[in-house]
């Protein structure tokens, strides 16, 4: 937004153009932290559940911002701070996403939104993997992913940008629409369908109908990327789009997917083989949806897929004492959980002797069926051939009712912290997954500090 000036991003955001900058020149970015102002940066004051953002409105003035895009009466209060742009709005947060509308429409960009009760990080990771050899394609971050998140991802985006991937986070009905109607997408993807958020929900076809407001703010022109065979998105199917599915039976199929080091993908009639660095079978699986949504921006994915996946979905990392830990910290509900477990025993076995250790906390949101879930999952650990279960939290301790091995349950992750790392041998393979508000990434760091430190480790007790 460099070139635009300050009445071109007062017009874009419906605000009132309080105070010109002392110059005519645009902002090179956008934030909502007073404490990243500097130099070029727009800083928008969102009113807060505790604080409101625009109190700190003089402050990111005197960091030198290139002004700040506030409510009214704390746009006038900044008057006298240092000079900069003040835009005055009465609600600052939709002026944020009629701005980055506007910049997204600025852009000579295709738009995919990407969402799923399970898989959609993963799947938008694959799908920046596959894109970027062969279009200037940015991904939004983390968990940039919600009513604030997304547009600040779309305005940070460069002016040469071909691709954009956005991430779209669902917590209830119509935050999935109004992320699109942001976004704009012209390809919209849904990984999965599954029992997450029913809390809020209360059904698998509410959480499907909130799921496909994705399908619904797509314009005519538009693709929707939809898992084959799936009953529960069959009302929300529209003739007007272009739909490709994938699965078994879908339009995008793995033909072959057994040797370690490459893929062999049906992309709608075309064969592509993947050279894949990864040998996890959920993310071999992800790649469909990923590579049917390269195809409907003109892309046929080829070479190697250098993946990079966000922090705790699931990396490996090699620890001293030859132990691999997979993170997946980061959240929790029983479809990722059941890939992790999946993962997890994949991995001990191809090192003969190798023990898998679970370290599983609560799974958050799952309803009146919350401790059922946990009881059906403790099942699948013991049918998995996990060893070691260590359970985290209240809610996580039923799955200890259901599974036979050896196995610990702790009240919370400040206590798993203590006792993980002395509960892990030497050559372990080690899954920590939860649901975010667990706090289980204490566990990895724990785990990961004391083994880099040399510290001895106890073999079943603390």
């Amino acid at each position: 937004m460099r070139t635009w000036t300050p009445e071109h991003i007062a017009r874009a955001a419906g605000a009132r153009l309080v105070s010109p900058a002392p110059t005519g020149n645009g902002p090179e970015r956008v934030i909502i932290d007073s404490r990243q102002a500097g130099p070029g940066a727009l800083f928008v004051g969102l009113p807060g559940e505790h604080v409101d953002g625009g109190r700190f409105a003089p402050q990111a003035l005197a960091a030198g911002a290139w002004g700040v895009l506030t409510t009214p009466p704390h746009a006038e209060a900044a008057r006298c701070a240092v000079p900069g742009t003040l835009l005055a709005a009465e609600d600052p947060l939709a002026a944020l996403q009629r701005l980055a509308t506007a910049w997204r429409r600025s852009l000579d960009v295709q738009v995919i939104g990407v969402t799923g009760s399970t898989g959609k990080t993963s799947t938008k990771d694959l799908l920046l993997a596959l894109l970027a050899p062969h279009r200037r394609t940015v991904a939004s971050r983390g968990n940039f992913n919600t009513e604030i998140g997304l547009p600040l991802e779309i305005l940070s985006a460069p002016a040469d940008t071909e691709v954009l991937v956005l991430e779209m986070a669902m917590r209830g009905p119509g935050q999935i629409a109004e992320l699109a109607a942001v976004a704009e997408p012209d390809v919209g993807v849904i990984v999965s369908i599954g029992p997450v958020h029913l809390e809020l929900l209360g059904t698998i076809e509410a959480i499907a109908a909130a799921k496909a407001e994705l399908i619904a703010g797509l314009e005519q022109s538009g693709t929707a990327v939809l898992p084959a065979g799936e009953p529960l998105l069959d009302p929300h199917l529209r003739d007007d789009l272009r739909t490709i599915t994938f699965g078994d039976s879908g339009d995008v199929r793995l033909v072959r997917s057994e040797d370690e080091d490459e893929v062999e993908i049906d992309l709608a009639g075309r064969p592509v083989v993947l050279q894949v660095p990864f040998r996890q079978a959920h993310l071999r699986r992800n790649l469909l949806p990923a590579a049917a949504a390269a195809l409907a921006v003109g892309v046929v994915p080829q070479g190697t897929v250098a993946l990079a996946l966000t922090a705790g979905r699931g990396q490996h990392v090699a620890l001293p004492g030859g132990v691999t830990l997979i993170d997946g910290c980061y959240n929790a509900n029983p479809m990722s959980t059941r890939a992790a477990l999946e993962d997890l025993v994949q991995t001990a076995a191809r090192s003969p002797g190798t023990r898998p250790v679970a370290v599983l906390g609560d799974m958050l949101e799952l309803g009146p069926r919350g401790r059922e879930f946990h009881l059906e999952l403790g099942e699948e650990v013991a049918r998995s051939g996990v060893e070691l279960l260590i359970t985290v939290g209240p809610l996580a301790a039923a799955m200890a009712e259901r599974f036979d091995g050896e196995v610990r349950s702790l009240p919370d992750a400040s206590a798993a912290a203590e006792l993980v790392p002395a509960l892990v041998r030497p050559g372990d393979a080690v899954l920590v997954k939860g649901s975010l508000a667990v706090g289980l990434e204490a566990v990895c760091r724990a785990l990961s500090a004391r083994l880099r430190e040399g510290s001895p480790t106890v073999a079943g007790g603390a």
